[in-house]
């Protein structure tokens, strides 16, 4: 181990630059918070120019370790050394902080700024995705190079993190690190911004815990490095902070928890340590303060090019450095490995391997859960890179593999479950807000695809993460079941009535609602021929008959990768009412076409399983299954009628759910509802006048 650093007076001086660039940038734009960027320069910079492994002149470098700023808002601590870096922002991007267009928006964004590993901002998700990082590092060390020593592989990489109080306040930290502990991941290192200061103040009146001791139950490697020497004096001990980074890296069993005890804005002469410069500009008479301090000119963004120019040298240096030593060694991997390789060229396009086959199901009843599981099963042989699982309702949720391991340490096997490092199954407990960061975090790795799962009812405990993969464009796949009042005598706590208008409405995000088992096999490749964006498969509790496909009978289920398609016609194929239907109602309408066609009413009935998949389709595919000329259209959905009215139109109706469920058999359930062949018969018969 190597507790060596060579710091010099340029090193420093370029710290401080970073410093008066903080606070710069938020004073021109007006916004902003320049007071954690200020005082964790000395940190970032640490991490960029002198531990992590980053090529300035490619962000996507396979071999590069990735850093994850869960203090969002303090974007400025990452953009600040993006710039000294030289990786692809320039002082002019900086002085365009927080503007429309800009490289720094006011939290750093995926996609959208180069070398941004995560869209982070809710605070806490940046540690919960920083988690999966570290599991898709494992994981894809155990798909691609399983056998090479520790250390020695081109997979090996570390994640680093800094997270802040507000972090460590939300839930989703708990849950991440809780879960990092017991995945024993040793290559993933945390700091925490100890500054007791939050947009209310002194974090004392809400936060009192000892954050250590509580990561030290949790079971990881913790440390403590105080900048303020127990309130006495302030020293920014870099070569204790290195020294600690260092002593982290060799820690293989276990993550790594750094707390770097800092004041607020140090080194302001007036504001240092106040809650003022967390959240707002600290005004041109304090930053002229602090430029007097630091040696620097008293004019905005007036920086030390010699710094500057020493930074981006040391950064290119070590950077081709690192991309040398590695090239060696994947060049060497792909010599000894030709079908990894090969599968790795595939899986890092995300595409399909060609051939690949999906099941096709025979006609009886299956719950589109199961199906789920038996798709999922067929695919585990042909899609290597495609792993998940559940939080605690695996059985329940059909998201386990048949016959595949679990990814764990191996000491955590039990019983049911048995696994290795590098196995299939994920177990990610009952901690669903953090399951969804951890599955953003693998996608956002990109060299496997995951998914996890849990009722449909809970997903209300991870929205966030699903908005960021929406925000993001990654594929993440959430499994939702248990979709509607069929859940039964579970009652209204179990019941999602809400949920798909709800999660509809974010955008950028597919929700797919298969009506049997063979659109759930087509649900599944939709979704994964889908890569800019996540999905979520929303699935039954109970049986729904198998529809019968073909000549003479219904449309085949290959409709469901167009998102709707017309799944029976009217007999005499011009209809004169349209029944628009998802998931288990798919049947019911089916039913209720065979009523209304026998009473003269020639009916279409359309599958939707996927509204936003639908509105991708050009103009005549969509005027081919909801011709504008029948304005006669009934949409029938186990959940509220909210968003139907784009279908249905203002000559047209729901039958749908306009309260929460009860305590009751889901066959009594949707009776008392008004999901019966009568009600959408009689719901039609008013339409139609």
């Amino acid at each position: 181990m190597n507790n060596t650093l060579n710091w010099t007076e340029q090193d420093a001086r370029a710290v401080d630059v970073a410093r008066i660039l903080a606070a710069d940038a938020v004073e021109k734009v007006g916004n902003g918070h320049p007071g954690t960027a200020i005082s964790l320069a000395p940190l970032a910079y640490l991490l960029y120019q002198k531990v992590m492994k980053t090529d300035p002149t490619d962000s996507l470098w396979l071999g590069r370790d990735r850093f994850v700023l869960s203090a969002g808002h303090s974007s400025l601590t990452q953009y600040t050394q993006l710039y000294l870096a030289g990786c692809d922002l320039e002082l002019d991007d900086l002085k365009q902080l927080r503007t429309w267009g800009s490289k720094t928006p006011g939290h750093p964004e995926y996609h959208h700024t180069k070398f941004i590993e995560a869209t982070t901002g809710p605070l806490g998700a940046g540690i919960s995705m920083a988690v999966g990082m570290a599991m898709a590092a494992r994981k894809e060390r155990g798909l691609y190079d399983p056998e090479a020593p520790a250390g020695q592989s081109p997979f090996d990489r570390f994640v680093y993190s800094i997270a802040g109080d507000g972090c460590m306040q939300e839930g989703v930290s708990s849950e991440a690190s809780s879960l990092a502990a017991t995945q024993n991941l040793g290559n993933l290192i945390l700091f925490y911004d100890d500054n007791r200061i939050s947009i209310e103040g002194d974090t004392k009146i809400a936060f009192s815990e000892d954050v250590a001791a509580r990561y030290e139950a949790y079971g990881w490697h913790v440390q403590h490095v105080d900048f303020t020497n127990g309130g006495t004096r302030y020293e920014e001990k870099v070569e204790e902070l290195y020294a600690a980074i260092e002593a982290a890296k060799a820690v293989t069993d276990k993550p790594s928890f750094i707390k770097l005890t800092t004041v607020i804005g140090w080194p302001l002469p007036n504001l240092q340590g106040k809650h003022s410069v967390h959240g707002a500009k600290i005004g041109a008479e304090e930053i002229g303060a602090l430029k007097k301090e630091l040696g620097f000119e008293d004019s905005p963004f007036a920086v030390d090019q010699t710094a500057v120019d020493h930074a981006r040298a040391n950064a290119a240096e070590r950077g081709k450095q690192a991309r040398d030593e590695w090239n060696q060694k994947f060049e060497a991997w792909k010599a000894a490995n030709a079908d990894k390789a090969e599968l790795l060229a595939r899986v890092a396009e995300r595409k399909l391997p060609e051939g690949i086959e999906f099941p096709v199901f025979e006609p009886g009843k299956k719950s589109t859960r199961a199906a789920s599981g038996e798709v999922l099963t067929a695919l585990a042989d042909q899609l290597p890179e495609l792993w998940g699982g559940s939080a605690d309702l695996a059985g329940s949720n059909n998201t386990t593999m048949k016959g595949q391991p679990s990814f764990l340490p191996e000491e955590r096997s039990s019983k049911e479950f048995t696994g290795n490092p590098y196995g299939r199954t994920l177990h990610f407990g009952i901690r669903e807000h953090a399951m969804g960061g951890v599955v953003n975090g693998i996608n956002l790795s990109g060299l496997t695809r995951s998914y996890g799962g849990t009722f449909f009812v809970f997903a209300d405990y991870m929205r966030p993460p699903v908005r960021l993969a929406a925000l993001m464009g990654v594929p993440s796949i959430f499994v939702w079941t248990h979709d509607s009042v069929g859940v039964g005598e579970d009652g209204p706590t179990h019941q999602p009535i809400e949920h798909m208008a709800a999660y509809r409405a974010i955008p950028n995000l597919a929700m797919v609602r298969p009506a049997d088992a063979n659109e759930t096999s087509y649900a599944w490749k939709g979704t994964l021929l889908h890569t800019d964006q996540p999905s979520g498969l929303v699935l039954s509790r109970q049986d729904l008959p198998i529809v019968e496909r073909g000549e003479g009978a219904c449309a085949s289920a290959e409709g469901v990768l167009k998102g709707a398609y017309v799944l029976k016609d009217a007999a005499n194929g011009s209809p004169q009412l349209i029944l628009i239907a998802t998931g288990s109602e798919v049947a019911l309408a089916v039913e209720a076409q065979k009523v209304l066609e026998e009473q003269g009413v020639a009916t279409r009935v359309v599958s939707m399983p996927c509204q936003e998949w639908f509105d991708e389709q050009d103009d005549a595919y969509k005027e081919s299954v909801l011709p504008k000329a029948v304005t006669k259209r009934v949409s029938i959905e186990a959940g509220i009628a909210q968003g139907w009215t784009k279908y249905v139109g203002f000559e047209g109706d729901s039958v749908s759910i306009e309260t929460f469920g009860a305590s009751a058999s889901g066959n009594v359930m949707f009776e008392k509802l008004g999901f019966t062949v009568d009600n959408v018969v009689e719901t039609a018969k008013k339409v139609l006048g």
